[in-house]
């Protein structure tokens, strides 16, 4: 049993160093603001496209910023939740002799 419990933490381990190379985006305007994440929620790059920063105001880039950065952190959220579901499903497929099943 520990040996399986073990096991399941390496696997969370692994997860978490394979979200921190899949890159999820939010973009907004028309890719006039792309914000880059991983999939562990770390923004890895803004990007602005400067025709648009040239006329935007203050509170205009600050709005869509905000939107762009959230939407990269829910991408993150559904790829890290498929990520971790899959693993899930494995480690209580391998677990499933514990309980009789």
């Amino acid at each position: 049993m520990f040996d399986k419990l073990m096991a399941a933490q390496q696997k969370a381990d692994e997860i978490k160093k394979r979200l921190d190379t899949i890159s999820v985006f939010g973009e907004v305007e028309g890719g006039a603001i792309r914000i880059t994440a991983t999939a562990n929620k770390a923004i890895t790059a803004i990007e602005i496209n400067e025709d648009f920063y040239k006329q935007a105001d203050k509170e205009e880039l600050e709005e869509l910023l905000l939107t762009a950065i959230n939407k990269a952190l829910t991408q993150a959220d559904v790829v890290s939740a498929t990520e971790m579901q899959a693993a899930t499903k494995d480690m209580l497929g391998g677990l499933g002799g514990m309980f009789g099943q």
